[in-house]
């Protein structure tokens, strides 16, 4: 192998590994939302893990592109319609219950103690 090609091979395997990455986190954090207790959650991350690491012995850079493809499409298919979001996160049910006063309003901590002179 050349230099360039080397180089090459390196970069698409990194990149591959990036989206192996972020489609088993997605995933992981996507069941989640499936799983109400957490000893549901445990077998489910744990059946999820042997997944990613069945297939950890493939070297084809090709073979990994479909397998990715087919992991990504897997999840899309599978992904919860309702996911569950914390509710002071955005889209959650305490996002900006409390919003920050405008600017110019002054909050008085002192009520009551106001000095009349």
């Amino acid at each position: 192998m050349s230099g360039a090609t080397t180089a090459a091979y390196f970069a698409r395997r990194a990149a591959q590994k990036e989206r192996v990455r972020i489609l088993y986190r997605r995933a992981l954090k996507d069941t989640l939302n499936w799983a109400v207790h957490r000893h549901l959650f445990y077998q489910d991350a744990s059946d999820l893990r042997e997944k990613f690491e069945a297939n950890k012995h493939v070297e084809d850079l090709d073979t990994i592109d479909k397998m990715i493809a087919a992991g990504e499409a897997t999840y899309n298919k599978w992904r919860h319609p309702d996911p569950y979001i914390v509710p002071w996160a955005p889209g959650g049910s305490k996002f900006t219950r409390n919003p920050v006063p405008p600017s110019g309003i002054e909050i008085l901590y002192d009520y009551g103690k106001e000095e009349n002179d």
